[in-house]
């Protein structure tokens, strides 16, 4: 599996982690409290979260290298949705 880790800095991180996972819950099979969450898009790609007082940690594990670019546009689309009231540095790193 191929490892990479975004840590937005938010005081919100515990908000937009139970957005995102609600969201997704649609589509997917997700576990997830206030201070931690699964998503499993696929046999082959998950994103876990993590929530504290100041960011949120998305770790995105795939196991094409290919996909792991569009899979981080779709974390990174969606956060920003749900986060449009403040501006979010996403950098994610292998």
């Amino acid at each position: 599996m191929h490892l990479s880790k975004a840590v937005v800095r938010t005081e919100h991180a515990s908000r937009y982690l139970q957005q995102l996972c609600k969201h997704w819950s649609h589509k997917f099979s997700v576990d997830f409290d206030p201070l931690k969450g699964r998503v499993p898009f696929s046999d082959t790609a998950e994103v876990t979260f993590a929530a504290d007082d100041a960011a949120l940690t998305m770790t995105l594990s795939v196991a094409d290298p290919s996909q792991q670019e569009r899979m981080q546009q779709v974390i990174d689309d969606h956060l920003k949705r749900f986060a449009f009231r403040e501006e979010l540095d996403i950098v994610w790193t292998n």
